[in-house]
């Protein structure tokens, strides 16, 4: 069984460290695929980790981690998470666990922040947790994939 895990991030992702830092923290995204690569060794994961601002660049890199067969995605979609059926309609084609991640806790945040489409095809959402949510998100996508082979 597959233990490749598609870790996806959108707009604005590329600028955490610099962007809004009291919101986001100052690690950037090269801190974030580091520490999640560190992760994913541990709980015997290969990560492929991809970071756009684009919307039909991240759809057709969920429509390659189909094709792949992963095991399993980590996405945090960005502001497409409260706009992108687009992203939705391809997350839910997956016939693999999916974990939602925001580093700041959308729910304190301005109320168009409150919904979102991958919701409702995420196997588990993690909000609030900084970029630790990211290792949080490999160990549960481990969890469920250790519970799959039994």
């Amino acid at each position: 069984m597959s233990r490749s895990v598609y870790i996806l991030n959108g707009p604005n992702l590329n600028l955490l460290g610099t962007r809004q830092p009291e919101v986001y923290g100052r690690e950037t995204l090269a801190d974030v695929e580091h520490d999640c690569r560190a992760v994913a060794k541990t709980l015997n994961l290969e990560v492929s980790f991809h970071q756009s601002n684009l919307e039909g660049a991240l759809i057709e890199t969920i429509h390659d981690a189909r094709k792949t067969n992963a095991a399993g995605v980590i996405i945090n979609a960005g502001a497409y998470t409260h706009t992108s059926i687009g992203i939705h309609d391809a997350l839910k084609i997956l016939d693999v666990p999916i974990i939602e991640v925001h580093i700041s806790n959308v729910h304190q945040r301005e109320e168009f922040r409150h919904h979102s489409f991958i919701s409702r095809v995420a196997s588990g959402v993690i909000v609030g947790c900084g970029t630790q949510g990211y290792q949080l998100a490999l160990h549960r996508l481990a969890h469920l994939l250790d519970q799959a082979k039994k």
